[in-house]
């Protein structure tokens, strides 16, 4: 043959596990399946070999990589990169271009490194290989590299939008595929395990059919602003065909109940062989599920859950509640009759973390995204990403959505009634600076406490000062200043003489089947009787503070004397609550009282989940790769009722996928066990997360940390 044929290429090799190893991808299933698929992160370089049918001659041949990303690939516009092998050292130094250099020839093969741009799009990119000779006219010989090639976003090196510069927080929050998301009201919330499995082999391709579905561009796929604000809007199915549909009422028969659900490969995995969105989620299923995506895509993120939170649908940085003239509370916003203000038991979200070029220096860092359709943002359910410090600041005037989240950690609870000789109609009798944004929780980095709470870290001072503080109030105060319908409701004279001091006290944990009471301290601090009308009323709600059944309710009038201290009370029994519990068994206890003299008004509220047992996940004997072992889940039914239509999901990446186990009905009070095999799959500490669902009982968790040995350990 002569030598000057241009060369075939006959095979390419990508070291698909030597390179991953480099590039902290070596976790990922695809890359160890058979064939191969390479992930490889931006800006670093990679290894590829290349076999052709003859010896490589450097003198007349001619070898060109072409690297191109989605449906039209353009070198102008970063998606597409061409690179001719050279054996000069002509490393480009330039990090926004494709850079190719020789290693070294040995006869018919060919050893190259390529270094993919900094700033490249992120996601599924294709390899050609042109091969030519000196001289020659006629068009090259191709080779197409038949499978995707995978990059990522890169944390780990400093030019990258997305680097972090404490290298171990990475493996929390881009390693890590097991968490923690904070659910249930202030005073019992406590850390639900929840599975990322972001390495699972379903992952990246369904990252793949999401990012297609939100319609943002190739070009736009290596800016992590745009593709976590993407990812914001196609996680919840609100608009688009996107992943999740949520739904918040009870009914999900013809779907998975979120509470049921472990972690996020299930839902991705459904998403992908589907192409539906998948039934049902609420907010902690689509903040697991961007968790998901965004540490798979190589995005810091981490969950984050703020207990109580508000959802300001008038831009007025306040929750509104209205009081007709007998303290009945109005069912709707005279102010606003389009949307309702409310107070979620608690609401979560993520915090992503990037380099922000778009704003001012210092607001770079975690920012927050949230895919729980709340409300449109320029039209779209989607929301961030928010600068956490612009928040912390009340900066309202920066991208993206940070009114709307001041207000989440930080609007101030405002309480009217009806008053007829005000302008507005109505007349403010309470203000409440305190209520909303109590607490602001994420998984502390490297814990992991089954079932209990070491691993949970307070970042309530990141998203705002401290409460009562100047600072806070001035930072409140300045995101007023800058929102038109806030300056109106804030410059609103706050109530009058007020001297009868009252106090609602908090409940901290009651077990489900116990009897609690909402009772209420009052003292007159006067010289004179006063009259007390007061209303005490106990209700379950669903976390997003909608109101579902009433359980109790007392009203009357009462005379305090003079310095005299009362209280009033309300007891609640286990069946006035049971039957009008909804799904996660939350309780909201309220009180308003009237002092006739002098006009005072006085409103609070105390929300309270009651508990539920925890699922007891044992192991018999060791655990050993290869080896079927036995596991057992076991609870007690705290309810005198039978349960129907009862399921255990469980799941642990490296022990087992997902698996849902349809029950029998539980019996009132019946201890269940059930025994499942298990066969592991990897050596190393594990952890096994539980869920179990019924008709008349949700919700029930547990998990357990275990180590499984190596065969010939």
């Amino acid at each position: 043959m002569s030598s000057e044929e241009p060369l075939v290429v006959e095979a390419v090799y990508l070291y698909e596990k030597e390179n991953a190893t480099d590039h902290h991808t070596i976790n990922y299933e695809l890359v160890h399946l058979d064939p191969p698929t390479p992930v490889l992160r931006r800006g670093q370089a990679f290894n590829v070999a290349l076999r052709f049918n003859r010896d490589y001659v450097d003198e007349i041949d001619i070898v060109r990589l072409l690297f191109s990303f989605g449906p039209n690939p353009n070198v102008l516009r970063g998606t597409r990169g061409v690179n001719t092998v050279t054996n000069r050292d002509t490393y480009l130094t330039d990090l926004e271009a494709w850079g190719v250099r020789m290693i070294g020839v040995n006869g018919v093969d060919l050893s190259v490194e390529v270094r993919s741009p900094i700033d490249s799009p992120v996601g599924v990119w294709q390899l050609n290989v042109e091969t030519t000779t000196l001289g020659r006219r006629a068009a090259p010989n191709t080779y197409s590299y038949e499978r995707d090639i995978y990059l990522l976003f890169n944390p780990w090196v400093k030019d990258d939008l997305v680097f972090m510069e404490d290298e171990q927080l990475l493996d929390e929050y881009v390693l890590n595929d097991v968490g923690k998301i904070w659910v249930g009201p202030w005073g019992s919330s406590r850390g639900r395990e929840w599975v990322f499995g972001q390495f699972d082999a379903c992952v990246l391709p369904a990252c793949q059919l999401l990012l297609e579905r939100s319609g943002i561009k190739a070009i736009s796929r290596g800016d992590p602003i745009k593709m976590c604000r993407a990812i914001s809007r196609i996680v919840n199915s609100n608009d688009d065909q996107g992943v999740i549909t949520g739904r918040w009422d009870g009914e999900y028969g013809d779907g998975t109940a979120p509470a049921a659900w472990t972690g996020s490969v299930p839902i991705l995995e459904q998403f992908l062989e589907s192409g539906e969105s998948v039934k049902y989620g609420q907010c902690w299923v689509f903040a697991g599920a961007v968790t998901t995506v965004c540490r798979a895509l190589g995005i810091p993120s981490r969950v984050i859950s703020n207990l109580v939170s508000a959802h300001d649908a008038n831009a007025s940085l306040s929750v509104d509640r209205y009081y007709d003239k007998d303290n009945e509370e109005l069912e709707y916003d005279p102010n606003n009759l389009e949307g309702e203000d409310s107070i979620w038991n608690y609401h979560v979200w993520n915090d992503v973390w990037m380099a922000r070029p778009d704003l001012p220096k210092g607001y770079g860092g975690w920012q927050a995204i949230d895919a729980t359709p709340q409300e449109p943002s320029e039209g779209v359910y989607q929301c961030g990403p928010a600068s956490v410090e612009a928040i912390k600041q009340g900066a309202v005037g920066y991208n993206f959505d940070v009114t709307f989240m001041v207000a989440s950690v930080n609007a101030d609870l405002m309480r009217w009634k009806e008053d007829p000789d005000s302008e507005l109609g109505y007349s403010k009798i309470d203000c409440n600076k305190y209520h909303i944004g109590r607490m602001i929780l994420t998984k502390a980095p490297w814990i992991f406490d089954p079932n209990g709470d070491r691993d949970r870290e307070d970042i309530t001072s990141l998203y705002k000062a401290r409460e009562g503080t100047e600072a806070e109030r001035l930072t409140l105060f300045r995101a007023v200043r800058s929102t038109e319908v806030a300056k109106r409701f804030y410059s609103l004279p706050s109530p009058g003489k007020e001297d009868v001091e009252f106090d609602l006290e908090d409940l901290e944990r009651v077990n489900i089947g116990q009897p609690f009471a909402v009772t209420v301290h009052m003292k007159n601090k006067s010289d004179q009787p006063r009259t007390v009308q007061a209303i005490l009323s106990a209700g379950s709600v669903y976390y997003t503070g909608v109101k579902a059944n009433l359980v109790k309710r007392a009203a009357g009038d009462f005379t305090l004397q003079p310095h005299a201290s009362e209280q009033l009370r309300l007891t609640v029994t286990e069946d006035d609550y049971l039957d009008k519990l909804v799904e996660y068994c939350i309780m909201k206890l309220y009180c308003i009282a009237t002092v006739k003299e002098t006009r005072q008004t006085w409103a609070d509220e105390d929300d309270f989940q009651v508990l539920k047992p925890n699922i007891v996940v044992k192991i018999d004997g060791d655990l050993v790769v290869g080896k079927p072992s036995t596991i057992s889940l076991s609870f007690t039914n705290p309810l005198r009722r039978i349960l129907t239509e009862c399921k255990f999901n469980y799941a642990g990446p490296g022990l087992m996928k997902n698996k849902t186990l349809a029950f029998r009905n539980v019996e009132p009070e019946e201890h269940v066990y059930v025994e499942h095999q298990l066969v592991p799959q990897k050596s190393g500490p594990q952890k096994i997360i539980a869920t179990f669902t019924s008709t008349q009982l949700l919700d029930i968790t547990g998990s357990a940390s275990i180590d499984v040995l190596d065969e010939d350990e």
